[in-house]
């Protein structure tokens, strides 16, 4: 698993480090400018964080009604913040670190 602070250093590199979940990778290159690609990843993950990766990804095309669709797969509230806040919360819980 990678820490937070390397998480946030790897984005000045070209791709995301090689041991990023896909649901870690989709934010990675979400914070790229890359949602095509990020959405990608996040739909390649079968478990709860990429259904909460995906549902963000929806939430900030727009798509409200698919990312309450999502937010549900992931056993998670709608969130309600601010898109930002939501990528660092989904961050850090896929780094393992503590708010």
């Amino acid at each position: 698993m990678i820490e937070l602070a390397a998480f946030h250093a790897s984005l000045a590199n070209e791709a995301p480090p090689p041991e990023l979940s896909s649901a870690l990778a989709a934010l990675w290159w979400d914070a790229k400018g890359d949602w095509n690609r990020a959405h990608a990843l996040a739909q390649e993950d079968p478990g709860k964080e990429g259904d909460a990766v995906h549902a963000y990804l929806h939430r900030k095309e727009g798509d409200s009604e698919n990312a309450r669709y999502w937010y549900a797969r992931a056993g998670k509230p709608a969130a309600m913040g601010t898109l930002q806040g939501e990528w660092e919360a989904l961050v850090r819980e896929l780094t393992g670190e503590k708010p």
